[in-house]
């Protein structure tokens, strides 16, 4: 209904015709489109993103068919032409039950428009208003006196404070409140108005545009909540992600990227490593790499990879390599441990399969007696080639209870180079690449020039998965 507020002010002309079907069916072609996104999106509920995604498509859905709806009435308002009404969805009530399909007319029965007359205490309802409130037309409309009756209690005093500021103070009306239906039914209103001054300038009545925002507030709240449950979702992540980077530093070796033992180590024995992480930094994963002295002057040198990623990767990973070591030093050699490690990550009450290699080297006979578990055999660099060493039998670490494993016993010579490795780093073509690093392993000054080399190499492309080497080197003077 027209404002009277303004009455010496020229009327505005409506748009033209052409011009509004242009809009309208921008309008739903965008709506189209929008709506068709929305279909094809595969949303996993576990997925905060994805419902974020969605929730955002649903809520660009309801705003695009307001905005339809609305040029729909704007040209069943202009003269000379037949209404076409928008094609909009009808969505469905916030408390989960279907709106069922909306009546044909503007602003399918959402939008609605009231005028309160007091100097006559006449109210004037359109036909829309009626069915936001679901209310009998026969029951006549509410009086502003009787309006707070239908409006949520918590709700009320604002009703009450934006309508007395019209028809006192003079003020425009511009807010939303919430109403309950006679069928029961909570909507959300949206309330704009202003007060109309008589030839004198007081109120003489107040007119009003309600419109039932409903749809477009749970698609709001639709966001916001899968907007803040991605938030936290991140933020655990990110706190995961530092707890596993934090226990990972704490477990692998204090030395990794520097050569040597730490207060010296076996004589005879040059050795660096390197953690090579994923493309996506975020996946910390299961990967380790451990030298350590033993009681009897030999050198314990294994790798290994645990399925998974995150905490619980890191820490069962913690847990093996906390069990190897103490094994290691109480003697066990290379294929027994491994049994053993087989037996403690089948017995844990964290699921996981997990490869690994185990060598035990003794620097007085340069003797290597290594056992593997489903895991990449070592490579041996001598006199500029390299080849990967004939591997033992092995199953992977959780897969079979009582597994056995075979071990095996190499002679190494002076200047020989040893890369052990998990299979992140070679996974595709990278073996033929790092064993193509032979000349470069002969030539290198020490351990770490070898790691750096290795670095370099597969540090130009991404990996899907993280990885660990290490390189021990046989002093040339031993």
């Amino acid at each position: 209904m027209p404002s009277h507020l303004f009455a010496d002010r020229p009327a505005p002309q409506p748009p033209e015709r052409g011009t509004l079907d242009a809009l309208i069916s921008q309008t739903r072609r965008l709506r189209g489109d929008v709506d068709a996104v929305r279909r094809d999106a595969v949303v996993d509920e576990d997925d905060p993103q994805g419902r974020w995604q969605r929730a955002l498509c649903d809520l660009a859905v309801h705003q695009l068919d307001d905005l339809g709806a609305q040029l729909g009435q704007l040209k069943e308002g202009v003269p000379d032409g037949p209404a076409e009404p928008a094609e909009v969805d009808g969505g469905s009530d916030p408390d989960g039950a279907p709106a069922g399909p909306p009546p044909t007319g503007s602003l399918l029965s959402r939008v609605g428009s009231a005028e309160w007359n007091l100097l006559t205490d006449e109210v004037s309802w359109s036909d829309e208003l009626y069915d936001i409130f679901g209310r009998p037309p026969e029951t006549g409309p509410l009086t502003l006196d009787e309006l707070p009756s239908m409006v949520f209690a918590e709700d009320q005093a604002l009703l009450t404070a934006m309508v007395t500021g019209c028809l006192i103070d003079g003020k425009p009306i511009d807010g939303e409140f919430r109403i309950v239906r006679t069928d029961g039914r909570v909507r959300t209103l949206h309330m704009m108005g202003e007060p109309v001054l008589d030839v004198d300038g007081c109120t003489a009545s107040m007119w009003a545009v309600l419109r039932d925002v409903s749809e477009l507030r749970r698609s709001e709240r639709a966001v916001r909540e899968t907007r803040d449950s991605l938030q936290r979702r991140q933020h655990v992540e990110r706190t995961e992600h530092r707890i596993a980077v934090e226990l990972q530093e704490a477990v692998l070796p204090p030395w990794r990227g520097t050569s040597g033992f730490p207060h010296g180590g076996p004589a005879g024995l040059d050795l660096a490593g390197q953690y090579l992480p994923s493309v996506s930094s975020a996946t910390i994963g299961g990967d380790w790499y451990d030298a350590l002295e033993l009681p009897d002057g030999d050198a314990l040198l294994t790798v290994g990879d645990l399925t998974g990623h995150g905490v619980s990767a890191t820490s069962t990973m913690a847990m093996l390599l906390g069990a190897l070591r103490g094994m290691a030093v109480a003697g066990i050699r290379p294929g027994a441990l491994m049994g053993h490690l087989n037996q403690v990550l089948d017995s844990s009450s964290q699921p996981a399969l997990g490869s690994a290699v185990s060598c035990r080297y003794d620097p007085r006979t340069r003797t290597l007696a290594w056992a593997q578990a489903g895991h990449p055999a070592p490579l041996l660099f001598r006199g500029g080639t390299g080849r990967a060493l004939a591997r033992p039998e092995g199953a992977l670490l959780g897969a079979t209870s009582g597994a056995t494993y075979e071990q095996v016993e190499v002679r190494l010579l002076p200047g020989d180079v040893l890369v052990l490795h998990t299979d992140g780093l070679t996974r595709g073509t990278g073996l033929d690449r790092l064993l193509e690093l032979a000349p470069l392993f002969a030539g290198a000054r020490d351990a770490q020039e070898c790691v750096r080399a290795v670095v370099e190499e597969f540090g130009r492309s991404p990996r899907e998965d993280d990885a660990c080497v290490m390189v021990a080197r046989v002093d040339a003077r031993s």
